[in-house]
């Protein structure tokens, strides 16, 4: 009988365990200063922060190395390299459809939204 009353007792213990606490969803952690953090970010990198091709995001944008130069591939560039112009891309991202030279030199049609 001892050994039931205390196995009971076990269980009404057992049952008063705290829970764990539900995962917080709200906005801790929450950098509200995220644009202007961004912001420094590029332009220390010697970008320029601004927006980007789709509404309400924002983008650095980079000069690359070899912007202008000529290229046959898009090995030859940092960037992409231009079809029409046959020349690397002065900024990346480089946003809109532009015919590309791909990495074996054949042209194809790229997009970036």
């Amino acid at each position: 009988m001892k050994t039931f009353i205390a196995f009971g007792l076990f269980l009404v213990l057992a049952a008063c365990q705290h829970e764990a606490e539900p995962p917080d969803f709200g906005l801790d952690g929450f950098d509200t200063n995220l644009i202007e953090n961004q912001t420094v970010a590029c332009q220390q990198r010697g970008g320029r922060f601004g927006q980007g091709a789709t509404a309400g995001t924002f983008v650095c944008y980079e000069d690359t190395p070899d912007a202008n130069k000529r290229c046959t591939a898009s090995t030859d560039c940092a960037g992409l390299c231009l079809a029409r112009s046959g020349t690397c891309s002065p900024i990346t991202p480089f946003f809109g459809c532009h015919d590309v030279l791909g990495r074996l030199g054949a042209r194809s049609t790229l997009c970036i939204e």
